[in-house]
């Protein structure tokens, strides 16, 4: 018998990205480190969700969520599932369209005196 998760309400199902164990720049972190923001992938959005279109989070999204009211889901060995209200998730990872105009700062304008 096969199973699978459906969110109800205003929730979503995600995977939680592995925790990374050091910074980039190459401190290792403890175990016990908290970070209040997890990175995952949407795995399921509920039909609520997917039917409103004020929400743009879509399946395979990669999301930025607070933790706090996440539920773990018990459906995998390795517990990486969470059902999690969509007004945790704080920011869409997107990337731009290849026809979408760089953004110069603010040395880069051009601006010579002369």
């Amino acid at each position: 018998m096969n199973e699978y998760v459906e969110p109800l309400g205003m929730r979503i199902l995600i995977r939680k990205d592995e925790a990374r164990q050091e910074t980039r720049g190459g401190i290792v972190l403890p175990d016990t480190s908290e970070i209040p923001t997890i990175t995952g992938r949407v795995v399921q959005i509920s039909v609520q969700i997917e039917r409103d279109q004020d929400f743009p989070i879509r399946k395979y999204d990669k999301v930025l969520f607070h933790p706090k009211d996440a539920i773990p889901v018990d459906f995998e060995a390795d517990n990486l599932l969470f059902v999690v209200p969509v007004a945790d998730v704080v920011a869409v990872f997107r990337k731009p369209p290849k026809d979408f105009p760089r953004i110069e700062s603010m040395s880069d304008s051009g601006d010579e005196d002369e």
